[in-house]
């Protein structure tokens, strides 16, 4: 299905699932509120500056989270404890969303798209 908005997107979950999207996305634009929201690869994106921040989509038994590869090996020990792909972790819906992490990954990618720096220099 291709979705219009984000708001069509999460409408789609059920509520409990809905409440996590609306959680994440919450998260990213009081993080950066000059993010552009968008539908990307048929999944909520935010861009800054025309460079991707993170995307999210929600799954039967997870929520993937999607920021860029190099963003999560900056965290990758707080986030070895979720199974991950290249640029993706994989947070259980049955678990308590680690909202404060991905804050901070939201805001290293922020951080990297206006300082123009990339992770190596860039620490949380």
């Amino acid at each position: 299905m291709d979705y219009k908005s984000v708001d069509e997107y999460i409408s789609i979950f059920p509520p409990e699932v809905q409440k996590i999207l609306e959680e994440i996305r919450q998260i990213i634009r009081k993080t950066v509120p000059g993010a552009t929201e968008m539908i990307a690869y048929r999944m909520p994106a935010y861009k800054l500056n025309g460079k991707p921040l993170a995307y999210f989509a929600a799954f039967k038994e997870h929520i993937g989270f999607y920021p860029l590869p190099h963003v999560i090996d900056q965290f990758k020990t707080e986030l070895s404890k979720y199974k991950q792909g290249k640029g993706s972790v994989q947070f259980p819906i049955d678990q308590a969303m680690p909202l404060d992490l991905i804050e901070r990954i939201v805001k290293l990618r922020a951080l990297e798209v206006t300082k123009g720096i990339n992770n190596s220099q860039c620490k949380l």
